[in-house]
């Protein structure tokens, strides 16, 4: 049933999505706003390559405290108060507020509607969604980024590995195995120019050992 405190836990999730923490921090510590360099997209990639990874970190974390959060928000307004906790209700509703935040992150209406490519913050969902596939993904992208470096393959990749991982490994219900095929389409849309510099070999590495990237 749509209540006022849902429609209201909505807009909340939004505008936690929408705190747009690159940009923030770059100006606040560092006077740039890191929209106007690299890939000209305000998260955590772009700010890893812009300003190192002392201001990539706060950013990959804030951003996926927001979809954390966000998502959650299903429990404090007391969606799901009968049953399992993770019940069909609480989860669709849970994956309304998560995808609430991602639109935030990506059209931030804290600045000027220019946001990033979501991928934080669409991990902080995962994350607050189904754990273990969580948890997959996170292994899978650190195995792609030492291999190969490019922090946008590793995104790529462990986005892919979700679906299939509530598909096959940990299966899951309907709705949350529907979510995971729409990250794909999402990825791919908003990694269309990583895609291309990828495959011409112009992509930048990130540096594990040195403040910027390669």
């Amino acid at each position: 049933m749509i209540t006022g405190y849902s429609i209201s836990a909505l807009i909340l999730a939004y505008l936690c999505g929408s705190i747009p923490t690159a940009v923030w921090i770059g100006l606040a510590f560092y006077g740039i706003d890191v929209r106007e360099y690299g890939s000209g997209n305000a998260g955590a990639t772009n700010t890893f390559r812009v300003l190192g990874k002392k201001a990539g970190i706060p950013v990959m974390l804030l951003d996926i405290l927001k979809g954390w959060t966000a998502t959650n928000l299903a429990y404090f307004i007391g969606v799901s108060t009968t049953g399992a906790y993770h019940s069909i209700a609480y989860t669709n509703y849970a994956l309304a507020l998560g995808i609430a935040a991602v639109m935030g992150h990506l059209f931030p209406i804290f600045a000027g509607f220019r946001g990033g490519k979501g991928i934080a913050t669409l991990f902080g969902m995962i994350l607050a969604i189904h754990l273990q596939a969580a948890l997959l993904c996170v292994c899978v992208f650190i195995v792609v980024l030492l291999i190969t470096r490019y922090v946008s393959l590793s995104s790529i990749v462990a986005g892919f590995t979700y679906p299939i991982g509530v598909t096959f490994i940990f299966p899951s219900n309907r709705t949350v195995v529907i979510y995971g095929m729409c990250i794909c389409v999402l990825i791919l849309v908003t990694h269309q120019k990583n895609i291309e510099r990828l495959l011409k070999g112009k992509e930048s590495r990130v540096n594990l050992f040195k403040g910027k990237t390669a």
